[in-house]
């Protein structure tokens, strides 16, 4: 189940109708505590999309607020089941955002105009198996060792890495970027 949650509207919901812009952490705090309430009562989802769509400016302290704080919130052993991607992302929202993502050594998974993008902390290696799954998925390490030139067990280790980050998910046909809708047999 994919659950889509409009920062647009959850702003406009918990603080001002009149506000389309993400500027103080206060803010930013109140926002956050929405969408966990959403997702809570919402149930278990397996991808929770937040789409940034309808705010205008995001500011630092809530890119760290919103962003960074639902991502650790996901990425904690007692945390939010699933998966969270993102939508809606703007090139006035990419700064804030890849400083707060930096800062904490997270990364997210982005969705824009039906393509995946990651941004934030992630290695070489790591960039590289993600577009490859990104790219090629569903896919196993098998399959995916010799796209990359690298041995199935190094393609293993990095698949493990990103699913423990929540970067990719594992399904019965192998591996995939979060969001991605399965292909018809």
């Amino acid at each position: 189940m994919t659950v889509n949650i409009d920062v647009g509207t959850v702003l406009r919901g918990t603080v001002c109708d009149l506000y389309s812009n993400l500027v103080t952490r206060p803010t930013g705090a109140a926002v956050r505590t929405a969408i966990e309430e959403q997702v809570l009562e919402l149930g278990a989802s397996v991808v929770t999309t937040i789409d940034f769509s309808q705010v205008n400016l995001l500011d630092f302290s809530c890119a760290d607020e919103i962003v960074a704080k639902l991502l650790l919130r996901y990425a904690s052993d007692d945390g939010l089941p699933g998966f969270l991607t993102f939508r809606g992302i703007h090139e006035g929202h990419i700064d804030p955002i890849e400083t707060v993502l930096e800062r904490h050594a997270l990364a997210l998974v982005s969705w824009h105009e039906g393509a995946a993008e990651l941004f934030g902390h992630v290695d070489d290696d790591e960039r590289s198996h993600w577009e490859a799954v990104r790219d090629h998925g569903p896919i196993w390490a098998e399959a995916l060792a010799p796209i990359l030139a690298v041995s199935e067990a190094f393609a293993a280790q990095q698949l493990d890495r990103l699913r423990v980050r929540r970067l990719i998910m594992r399904r019965d046909d192998g591996f995939t970027v979060p969001g991605t809708v399965a292909r018809a047999s």
